[in-house]
């Protein structure tokens, strides 16, 4: 399922000038924000943990999600060169599957690398603060993935939507409104987080056992439609 030409060519993409200046900049924003927090506040659990949840997992993950995610693909689609790689003998699956591959690495490597350098700068990782934001921003990097690698097949706005979803939906009403919060990615991964941190400090909405469905459910569902869009896209000699 995994091919390494296609995986060299998306990452090639992926870390072209102009996304990767984007990629360096939040994770950047975020160390900078933790050593002045931790310079002018000390080292406090509370606030360390208000830092990662409130930057870290609801703003800077998502949107490299969507950076990753949507250009996985995207801009393939949109300037018509996804004809060439659909012209190989390369089964349409197994090109959702390495892209979903290399998304899911460089959203890994861009947000949850970070957000534990950020948590040892904060608070040296007490009461396993870093260490649990730091898992959230995995399984969460997973799921975003997954869904905005979705989202760059099947719409040429991907990245509007991407953003909307990321800034609007999670960032606001997924911390604000009870009955989004169960549809949140950042929700879902705040129970993984919960279960690995200390006591009171990270919280979620949602059990540990249906986020882990959700989590899982969701990148499953996202990666098959992506598949199958993918296999109903005709080529001009298709026709």
């Amino acid at each position: 399922m995994y091919n390494p030409t296609v995986a060299r060519l998306t990452y090639r993409a992926l870390l072209g000038r102009r996304r990767a200046l984007i990629l360096f900049a939040l994770p950047a924003l975020l160390l900078l924000i933790a050593a002045a927090v931790r310079l002018f506040n000390g080292a406090d659990d509370q606030v360390a943990a208000d830092v990662l949840g409130g930057f870290a997992l609801a703003t800077m993950v998502p949107l490299i999600g969507v950076i990753a995610g949507t250009g996985a693909i995207g801009p393939e689609i949109d300037d018509g060169s996804i004809v060439y790689l659909l012209s190989k003998p390369v089964k349409r699956p197994s090109i959702i599957f390495t892209k979903l591959i290399v998304a899911i690495a460089v959203t890994m490597a861009f947000s949850a690398v970070p957000t534990f350098i950020a948590g040892m700068i904060l608070n040296g990782n007490g009461q396993q603060v870093a260490v649990a934001y730091t898992v959230a921003a995995l399984v969460a990097s997973i799921a975003y993935s997954a869904l905005f690698l979705l989202l760059g097949t099947v719409s040429r706005h991907a990245v509007v939507i991407g953003l909307v979803y990321a800034l609007v939906w999670e960032s606001l009403f997924g911390s604000l409104i009870d009955g989004a919060k169960t549809l949140s990615v950042q929700q879902w991964s705040l129970a993984v987080a919960q279960k690995v941190s200390g006591e009171g400090l990270v919280t979620s909405d949602v059990g540990l056992p249906l986020a882990v469905s959700l989590l899982a459910g969701v990148t499953v569902l996202a990666t098959w439609y992506a598949g199958q869009k993918l296999r109903t896209l005709k080529l001009a000699g298709e026709e």
